[in-house]
């Protein structure tokens, strides 16, 4: 059972499995994974029909998801995957069903470059798509993160990242779509706070 789940949805994130548990993008036909790393989110897509693109700015990164998607579906175009940034995509506005961002956005430099993440993202999902995201937050943390200027933290781990609050998603949830699904925040010992951030743009 193990190896059929494996085998049928990778590394997946826990919360993404989550979402296609109970069905929610089995309407989306385009997907694109900004930060797609080496493909770990991407599996059960490529395995299922999706017409599926990735975005990561490491190009060693973009070459071995080239290989799992020739594996896994050679129909797929391998010049779907490219070397890019999130806040400079290059497609055209409305073009995606469902964009996928894993722990990237906390990798902001400041205000400026999460919002620029953000609106790149925004621009190339369609009306009524879905946008599915986890990022470092201070949500039950907050008295435990050390503040650097420009909402980056030293975290208890020793990393650095740029954390939101849930006031902030919920006012950038506001200008951009809905909640498909609640914020849900997980606190690894008090040494760092993911959050799952579930956005269906209007």
């Amino acid at each position: 059972m193990q190896n059929t789940l494996l085998q049928t949805y990778g590394n997946i994130d826990i919360y993404l499995f989550d979402q296609l548990l109970k069905g929610r993008y089995d309407n989306a036909e385009k997907v694109l994974d900004v930060g797609c790393g080496s493909g770990r989110n991407l599996f059960y897509f490529l395995r299922n029909g999706y017409e599926v693109f990735g975005i990561d700015p490491n190009p060693a990164a973009i070459e071995t998801v080239k290989q799992l998607s020739a594996a896994l579906a050679p129909d797929n175009l391998l010049s779907n995957f490219i070397v890019s940034t999130a806040e400079d995509l290059p497609y055209n506005d409305a073009e995606f069903d469902l964009i996928i961002c894993n722990a990237v956005l906390h990798f902001a430099k400041d205000e400026q470059h999460f919002e620029s993440m953000l609106r790149s993202i925004f621009r190339v999902l369609k009306p009524g798509g879905y946008f599915f995201a986890r990022l470092a937050s201070d949500i039950g943390i907050e008295t435990l993160v050390k503040p650097l200027g420009n909402h980056r933290y030293l975290l208890r781990d020793g990393s650095e990242r740029y954390l939101v609050d849930e006031q902030r998603l919920l006012k950038y949830t506001d200008e951009l779509g809905v909640l498909y699904e609640p914020l849900k925040t997980t606190n690894v010992q008090n040494m760092r706070a993911m959050t799952t951030w579930c956005v269906q743009k209007v």
